[in-house]
Order: C-alpha cells, then structure tokens, then sequence
C-alpha cells in the first residue's frame, strides 16, 4: 500500500465532521446571510449575480463567488432543475463555481475538457460515452429557501418532518449505513462502500450495469427498489416512492434496503458519498496525475447540496451555460489525467 493510499484511506472521519459541520451551517439563523455580507476576498467584489458569471465564463476569468450563487446540471431544454418528478435537486455551491471557473481558463482551448470536467467534478458516472446535451444552470434561490448538505440523517430528518415518524427507518440501519461509510479504510472508497452495503459489485457498477442479482445486489437492497417503484427518471415520483417504499417493503429494514430507498427515489447514486462532498473515480481535473494514480482523498471533489426541485422560470435569477461535451472517443484524459 502505498503512502497515496494510506492518506486517502483515513478520509472517512474527517469528512463525517465536516459534514456535521457544514450541517449546523446550513441550518443556523442568520448564518446564510452572514456569509452574503462576506462574499468579496481582499478587497475584490465577489461575482453576485448568474449574469456575471456568466459573464466571468465568457471572458474566462477566474472570480470569487458569492455564497448565494448555486449551480446545477441538466439536460439542455428541461424547464426544471431536475427533471419532473424528483423532490430535491442536487446542486454545487460557490467553491464549485469557482472551480468551473478555474477549469474554464486552463482548459478554454478545449472545451471537452471544461464541459465533461465539469460533469466528472458533479459526479457523473458514465462520461467514456456520455452524450447528452447538457447545460450548467447558475442561479439563485427564491427567498426562504434553504440549501441542505445531503448527509443520510439529513436524508432521513426530511423524511420524518414529511411524513412523520414511521418505522420505516429504524435508527440501528441509519447507524450501520452511516457507519460504513465513516470507516474507509486503505484504498476503499466510496463505492467499496455501496458494495459492502448492497452486495452490486463496484466494477459492474463502473461498467454501467444496472443493480441486479446477476450483479451480487442483495435481497434488502433490490426489495427495497421493487417496492419503492418507478424512480422519477422512470416517470415516478420521488415523494410516491418513498412512501411506497414505507408502506410496502415487507423485507428487513436494515442498512441496504435504506440505501434502496435513496438511490431509488431520490438519485442518490453509487457515487453519493453521504457527507455532503461529491466524488468520482475518474482522475479530478484539477490533480495532475492517471486516475489510477490519484488517491481516493484526491478523487473528493467540491461540496455539494440539495435544494427543492423548481422550475428555472420560478428561480429569482438563473442563467443556462452550454456545456461543450466533444466526442466519447476523444476522452481520453479522464483516465489518464488532464495535465
């Protein structure tokens, strides 16, 4: 084991305080409105408004952004933040403007490298044939609206204060889900953990397999997807589905079958970390080595949350940027790294 890998193995517990941190955050009266009065570093006036930064992107410069700027990924045309059905967005915060800033000036001259870094540093699985036209939205939100950092027990504390107090998710399988997620050890990740969760093997998984037996995904994990129902991406609803899921799984309720209900519902995907910071096992743009290379705490990307899933026309201020994908055949860099 080498000494990249011994680093990156003892991530987990840092971030779960992290996460804990970014939470109390997120929830604190007044703390949001703080962090607006701040939002200038040495004397330079942050980007405030999706129309600078737009701005900013055009130009290529790199600026500070405000806190009060998120951002979001769809596919080009949808009148949603996610598409219809889904009850929460995911979306990136300012550190991750910033950082598409950043990837935007070095790598202006090839725009695949912008759009499908972008993407990678989202999350995304599946970028070797990715092809969907897909836009960055930047945006504000509309007022009283709260950002959530997507730890599971924020998961789990929105699902009781819509519906109540159930016995849906016993709190010994949220201990044990989160559990295997704070106990990274080596050169286990992210997805090792899914794995250990779920039984669906983490190289189908990366080869874009859909959960299955014939993948190793266990009975609690694939019951759990079965009584849930369709998923918005199949037309669902992501409230429907979690309450089809309360009221007709019949199996155990333990740590899979309450990463079933997530990744089913809500498109917290094998790539989710739990803790509020995105992830991707391809190489992160921003280290300079093969993602082979690249340690598991250098595959973290920037920090991430959730919002509630709203029409672009209903958001105070947004602006869509296009996102230049190139062709699969020509991406190569997200294996071998991009400097």
């Amino acid at each position: 084991m080498s000494r990249r890998s011994r680093r990156g193995g003892h991530r987990a517990r840092p971030l779960a305080v992290l996460a804990a941190c970014l939470l109390v955050l997120a929830g604190a009266p007044g703390a949001f409105a703080h962090a607006l009065g701040h939002a200038a570093v040495s004397g330079r006036r942050c980007i405030a408004t999706p129309a600078e930064y737009r701005a900013a992107w055009n130009a290529r410069q790199v600026r500070c952004v405000s806190p009060a700027l998120f951002a979001t990924t769809h596919t080009r045309g949808d009148a949603s933040l996610y598409p219809r059905g889904f009850w929460y967005a995911w979306a990136g915060s300012d550190t991750n403007l910033e950082r598409y800033l950043e990837l935007r000036k070095r790598y202006g001259g090839r725009p695949p490298k912008v759009g499908i870094g972008v993407l990678s540093y989202v999350g995304y699985p599946g970028l070797d044939t990715w092809s969907v036209p897909t836009d960055l939205a930047v945006y504000t939100l509309p007022p009283g609206v709260r950002a959530l950092v997507p730890s599971f027990e924020t998961w789990f504390r929105v699902l009781d204060e819509r519906f109540g107090h159930t016995s849906a998710y016993p709190l010994a399988a949220q201990r044990d889900l989160v559990v295997a997620y704070s106990r990274l050890r080596g050169d286990k990740d992210v997805v090792g953990a899914f794995q250990q969760v779920t039984g669906c093997r983490r190289t189908e998984l990366l080869a874009g397999a859909a959960p299955s037996a014939a993948i190793g995904c266990n009975r609690s994990f694939l019951g759990a997807l079965a009584a849930a129902g369709p998923s918005p991406y199949e037309g669902g609803d992501s409230k429907a589905c979690f309450a089809n899921f309360q009221s007709r799984y019949r199996g155990s309720r333990d740590a899979a079958a309450l990463r079933g209900a997530l990744y089913q519902c809500q498109d917290a995907g094998f790539l989710n970390t739990g803790v509020g910071l995105g992830y991707n096992t391809y190489a992160n743009p921003f280290v300079c080595e093969p993602a082979a290379r690249q340690s598991v705490r250098e595959r973290y990307t920037g920090r991430e949350f959730i919002v509630p899933n709203t029409r672009l026309s209903a958001l105070p201020e947004h602006v869509d940027i296009p996102l230049d994908l190139g062709t699969p055949s020509r991406r190569g860099f997200l294996h071998a790294g991009y400097c």
